[in-house]
């Protein structure tokens, strides 16, 4: 966990290079437009480890740059120690959350762990949909999804200090 002064969000995906850098993206900008760049960090992993140290996918970063948001991280797989490391835990689909469920039985943590889509005013079925085998627009989708998603959960991290 972080200090008094700071919370940190860990947003999860499958493989780090779509939703989840997209979604660190749209936080941290959001976090820098409110002033609160300093108090709440903000990172990325997937639950797989298949594109371990590649940059965002060229249609995230397009759609972020597209509205003024950059994705420099590197995609990393989520760790045993991200659990007890990170405040929130954020998944953008329920079968990455169950994985981070049994990462956390087995090793511990006491992260929350939540879906990015229990903070959108229109939840539909609760999930991102994961944008990478889809056409450009998917990636418009998961913008607009991740964004309204990320006013609400900015809201609840606030309200959990």
């Amino acid at each position: 966990m972080d200090t008094p002064e700071t919370t940190s969000v860990l947003f999860i995906c499958l493989g780090n290079i779509c939703r989840s850098p997209l979604a660190e993206g749209v936080f941290s900008h959001l976090l820098r437009q409110q002033g609160l760049d300093e108090t709440i960090r903000v990172d990325s992993a997937g639950t797989g480890s298949w594109h371990v140290g590649e940059m965002a996918d060229p249609r995230s970063r397009e759609v972020a740059g597209r509205h003024g948001i950059t994705l420099p991280s590197r995609a990393r797989q989520v760790t045993p120690s991200d659990l007890r490391d990170f405040d929130w835990v954020v998944a953008m689909d329920r079968s990455n959350l169950q994985a981070l469920e049994e990462i956390r039985d087995e090793d511990g943590g006491d992260a929350r762990l939540v879906l990015l889509r229990d903070f959108d005013p229109e939840p539909g079925d609760g999930e991102v949909p994961d944008p990478y085998y889809g056409g450009p627009r998917g990636f418009d989708t998961v913008y607009e999804m991740v964004l309204r998603s990320s006013h609400g959960l900015l809201e609840a991290v606030q309200g959990d200090d």
